[in-house]
């Protein structure tokens, strides 16, 4: 919270921490973003479902340590792995249009 009621640029910000919207580190900064969120997303529906990476990682054929790979964001599964995941936690993946 400002408590000094200055407006704030997140645009400038981003800009002066990642470079110019385009440009090769913002591009990376991005990418690494996406996988830190989808990597949170996957560690928050495993705790959902109440299974440990253990169990997860024994329903899909995998090591616990690829489990925590991913959800630290170090590692990025495949498609068909991520649907094994998904499968393996009694979820669906749904593709539907942006409105």
């Amino acid at each position: 919270m400002n408590i000094n009621n200055e407006i704030f640029d997140v645009s400038a910000e981003l800009t002066k921490e990642f470079g110019e919207v385009g440009s090769k580190s913002r591009i990376e900064a991005t990418e690494k973003a996406w996988e830190e969120y989808n990597a949170q997303i996957l560690l928050d529906a495993r705790k959902n479902a109440q299974l440990t990476q253990a169990e997860l990682a024994a329903r899909i054929g995998a090591d616990k340590s690829y489990i925590s790979r991913i959800e630290r964001g170090l590692t990025v599964p495949t498609v068909a792995t991520l649907y094994k995941i998904v499968a393996a936690m009694g979820l669906t993946i749904e593709l539907k249009p942006i409105n």
